[in-house]
């Protein structure tokens, strides 16, 4: 349990001092002090790349080519399937809840309309988020004898979910955080859950361009129809429960 605090203490700490760091010299380079689709795009390119570099040098996260070895390419096409599966079901339940503040709309806005922007939250934040929560963090929790499996996949989500420093993304994270956590689990490998992830994240990247009205309701996509609003969410769960299924079908460890 302290290892993977202590990762987590390092992982926010990069994003903090990593984040003010990039800013201060933006300022002074550029001699503003207002923020630019380019200097949130290129914090959060460092970042990221600092963030993997660090813990793939440090073996903080360990890889290796055994898994992809298996050729589990079934495994990985289901993983970014279940991603898809999920994005409407995801935006309909947040729509029916009690709405949480949203207090990084404007910065993800900036991105995500950039098409920079897709290489920082499409690529490279889905890659560096799994390096550190379940190549790192879940890891450590799996090794702890006195946390059961789920104990531990549960423990990561919520990391995963509160240290997205957004409340309005926390839901969200966390139930995706448990899948992502099954999905190490039974794998051995962060592969499955970067698959999943860069689908997840290339999906609202693409959503967003084709709606980027972030005030934009499901029933505002389908014309006003509340049926056809259900009926997307069914079809949806007719896409993710079955990739699911083929998920424990399909994903082993290693021999």
């Amino acid at each position: 349990m302290k290892k993977a605090i202590s990762y987590l203490l390092i992982f926010v700490g990069i994003q903090l001092l990593g984040g003010f760091i990039c800013s201060t010299v933006w300022n002074i380079v550029t001699k503003s002090t207002d923020q630019t689709e380019a200097q949130l795009i290129s914090t959060t390119i460092i970042i990221s790349i600092f963030t993997l570099a660090l813990f793939l040098l440090t073996r903080w996260t360990q890889v290796s080519p055994n898994w992809i070895r298996t050729r589990p390419w079934m495994v990985l096409i289901w993983s970014v399937i279940a991603s898809l599966g999920t994005i409407i079901p995801s935006i309909w339940i947040q729509e029916h809840m009690p709405e949480l503040p949203n207090i990084v709309e404007d910065e993800f806005d900036m991105i995500l309309q950039n098409r920079w922007g897709y290489l920082a939250i499409g690529l490279l934040a889905p890659l560096s988020e799994e390096i550190v929560y379940r190549g790192a963090i879940l890891r450590s929790l799996l090794n702890s004898p006195r946390i059961p499996v789920w104990g531990a996949i549960a423990i990561s989500a919520l990391m995963f979910s509160l240290t997205h420093m957004n409340p309005a993304q926390m839901p969200h994270a966390f139930v995706i955080g448990l899948l992502l956590g099954w999905m190490y689990w039974r794998t051995g490998s962060i592969l499955p859950g970067v698959a999943y992830h860069l689908g997840n994240n290339s999906a609202a990247y693409v959503m967003y361009n084709f709606y980027p009205d972030p005030d934009i309701k499901l029933i505002d996509i389908f014309k006003g129809s509340e049926q056809h609003v259900l009926m997307a969410v069914g079809f949806s769960l007719l896409i993710l429960l079955p990739a699911l299924y083929q998920l424990h079908l399909w994903m082993k460890r290693a021999e």
